[in-house]
């Protein structure tokens, strides 16, 4: 125990010392994590050894994958559907598009240009389309515009597009089998009756048993994460979806959505984000920058010359156009997942998946940062933003 208390240490070291960059830089802290855990995993991979920042320890790799389906679940719930509803046409023909676009471009440039063979330019293709919802919703969390209709449009984008994503994964290449069809049965009928209980639940015991909204939650997040992967699926999935359904709950109860934020990013996220920054092999990018800038550029710029057109019939101001156009650009979690299902299942070589995963998570980083420092639409935000006593630890986030 006293090795993974220690372990636990540096990784908490690690995100502390990433908020107070990222207070300085005036940058998000899910960007600066992952650029600290790139630096921290080279360091200690050369010098500590490999065991003193291992991010495939199972521990770890559990609270990252907590962190990531809180974060998910977090995102969903934000998705006002009343907004929704009246962003319809904007959010399903932005995300749409969003996906096709590096989905098309990146598979052609694969096949064509570096040579990869039919399977592997589509497993490119999909893995450089998905947008990061957990980077997306971290940036507007801390600027605000996750409260905006703006910026819940962005995320009903975002979904669409990840949606596109999953989908074309599974029908691809992912298997579908009978338990394919148990956990689509399942987690509908799960969240048809999902909102029901919470509030019944809220009702009886909400105020009277110690955060039992919050264990409830968690159990259910738990229940249909271990269903997923039972039937090879992705546990952020079902957690969107959730947040999703019980968006209205949500929107009654903020005191507690709020508690349950502080904990998802000033615990369990951090782990998600450096320990996706660990997984860049600073080699593997010296050894071949050029394929890693190309698929990066591929991904980057099939997403603006398909995504900036059509934004532009939503927004008019330039700012807005842009932030929005490179959010939608940014990838992490479910590229890197899709990379890792294309290795797992000889789909792609070693060789292939390091430099996609690596053009995933510079993805991650290169246009979230332009976003930040450039076109954040400060105007949509109001112009001076009061943290009352019970709120003031979420100033830190």
């Amino acid at each position: 125990m006293e090795s993974i208390y220690l372990s636990a240490s540096i990784w908490l070291f690690l995100a502390l010392l990433s908020a107070v960059i990222a207070y300085h830089l005036r940058l998000s802290i899910a960007l600066i994590e992952i650029c600290v855990g790139v630096i921290a995993g080279y360091i200690t991979n050369k010098y500590l050894g490999a065991n003193v920042l291992d991010g495939n320890e199972e521990w770890v790799k559990f609270l990252a994958g907590s962190g990531a389906i809180f974060l998910t679940f977090l995102a969903g719930a934000e998705l006002d559907p009343t907004i929704i509803k009246a962003k319809f046409r904007e959010v399903m023909i932005v995300g749409t598009i969003g996906f096709l676009s590096p989905f098309i471009g990146c598979a052609l440039f694969a096949y064509f240009i570096l040579g990869w063979d039919l399977q592997a330019s589509l497993l490119c293709g999909i893995a450089l389309s998905t947008t990061s919802m957990a980077v997306v919703y971290a940036v507007m969390l801390e600027t605000g515009l996750n409260m905006t209709e703006y910026g819940k449009g962005i995320l009903g984008a975002c979904f669409v597009n990840d949606i596109g994503t999953v989908l074309a994964l599974g029908i691809v290449f992912a298997p579908f089998t009978y338990k394919t069809i148990v956990f689509i049965v399942a987690s509908v009928l799960f969240l048809g009756s999902f909102p029901y209980i919470t509030n019944v639940l809220t009702k009886i015991y909400g105020n009277r048993t110690a955060a039992i909204r919050t264990k409830w939650i968690s159990f259910s997040l738990f229940v249909l994460a271990t269903l997923a992967l039972w039937s090879e699926n992705e546990p952020v999935l079902p957690a969107y979806l959730t947040g999703m359904v019980l968006a209205e709950f949500c929107q009654r109860n903020h005191l507690w959505l709020r508690r349950l934020r502080t904990l998802t990013v000033g615990f369990l996220t951090p782990f998600y984000f450096l320990r996706a920054g660990t997984f860049i092999s600073v080699p593997a990018l010296l050894s071949a920058p050029i394929i890693v800038l190309a698929l990066l550029f591929a991904k980057v710029i099939s997403k603006i010359f398909g995504l900036y057109p059509v934004i532009a019939k939503f927004r008019e101001k330039a700012n807005e156009k842009w932030y929005y156009t490179l959010l939608m650009s940014t990838g992490l979690t479910f590229g890197t997942i899709s990379a890792l299902f294309g290795y797992s299942h000889n789909i792609i070589t070693k060789e292939q998946y390091s430099f996609i995963v690596i053009a995933v998570i510079g993805s991650a980083v290169i246009p979230t940062a332009i976003a930040s420092y450039l076109f954040t639409p400060t105007h949509l935000l109001t112009k001076k933003r009061v943290f009352s006593e019970t709120t003031q630890e979420l100033a830190e986030e």
